[in-house]
């Protein structure tokens, strides 16, 4: 039987990671379409930074919950809600706003559409890394891209967990992955990871690397969630006719466009989210089939970094903005 009150993390205004409180709260039953979950584990992405900090594509409600990505079982279940029961092990996929449905805490309720059983030789803290970072690979490289066998692929900040996600699924279906990182620190970390060349980008010229890279061709598809400058320099590596697809806007300064490459090379500058997967119950439907089958033979294989306390999140967060991470940040709770 669940608990009358649970701790879930709110915040009152906008700010940094010192503005995420957790607080106790009535626990909620579901309406109909929806489930509650007993969390064990959750997972931290760099949206969940950008909405904490009023910088993200919807504006917190104030007081507002936060979270996408949570791991646990259903502990209620909503009117029509037919394919979950009690006891199913589950995590949750992006699909709802974190302001209404934020996962970070002990009960919290999400529509039955944004969740789905996980495999279960993966642990609560790997359930918490698989629909965020590959839903988000899946839709740019193959929905989009449409990245194929022998092509070659420039993954920008590669590190963080969709990055990585990027190069397993670019490998998987037999691409060349130029993954780019600042420094020298994360370099054979990503080369380990799959990446068949990674570029320096502090210490050396991209558009360089990347023509010596293909022998002159340029990148195909360019998957980045930094935007800023560096958009001119993906241009310019860019293959005539490339896909340039832009998930993020990690840098804050000013994305100028880069019209002459893009005249030059026919380049296609696209803006994307998962939430074009996420929101089409066919798309996703596709996308969970890709990811489960990848899950099932190996050739996806959620990477974690750190682990916190739920009551040390201000803590995983400025982890987080620290860009130390290379994979899933993760929080667990207690008996998890």
């Amino acid at each position: 039987m669940a608990p009358s009150e649970a701790r879930l993390v709110r915040f009152t205004e906008t700010g940094p990671a010192s503005v995420l409180t957790i607080v106790t709260e009535p626990v909620e039953d579901p309406r109909e379409g929806e489930v509650r979950l007993r969390v064990e584990a959750i997972g931290l992405n760099r949206a969940e930074v950008m909405f904490r900090e009023g910088a993200y594509l919807e504006q917190p409600p104030l007081p507002s919950k936060i979270g996408y990505e949570a791991a646990g079982t259903i502990d209620a279940v909503g009117k029509n809600v037919d394919d979950f029961k009690i006891g199913d092990r589950v995590s949750t996929i992006p699909a709802f706003s974190m302001g209404q449905y934020g996962v970070y805490g002990e009960r919290p309720v999400v529509p039955a559409a944004a969740v789905a059983k996980y495999p279960e030789k993966l642990s609560p803290r790997e359930g918490t890394a698989i629909w965020m970072q590959y839903i988000t690979a899946y839709g740019a490289l193959i929905g989009i891209g449409r990245l194929s066998k022998g092509q070659s692929v420039i993954i920008t900040a590669a590190s963080s967990s969709v990055g990585i996600a990027a190069i397993q699924i670019a490998k998987n279906i037999g691409a060349l992955v130029i993954a780019t990182t600042r420094g020298a620190s994360k370099a054979q970390m990503l080369l380990d990871a799959g990446a068949d060349h990674v570029v320096q980008t502090d210490t050396e010229n991209l558009e360089d690397r990347v023509s010596e890279i293909t022998e002159g061709a340029g990148a195909h598809v360019i998957f980045d969630p930094i935007g800023g400058p560096i958009l001119d320099q993906l241009a310019a590596a860019a293959a005539p006719g490339a896909q340039i697809i832009e998930y993020g806007a990690l840098d804050s300064r000013p994305t100028p466009f880069p019209l002459f490459a893009a005249l030059g090379k026919g380049l296609t500058i696209r803006g994307y989210t998962l939430f074009e997967i996420t929101h089409d119950p066919d798309l996703l439907a596709k996308a969970k089939a890709f990811i489960y089958q990848g899950l099932e033979t190996g050739d996806l294989v959620p990477l974690l970094d750190r682990t916190f306390a739920f009551d040390d999140v201000r803590q995983a967060h400025e982890y987080m903005e620290s860009n130390q991470q290379f994979g899933k940040i993760t929080l667990t709770l207690d008996g998890s």
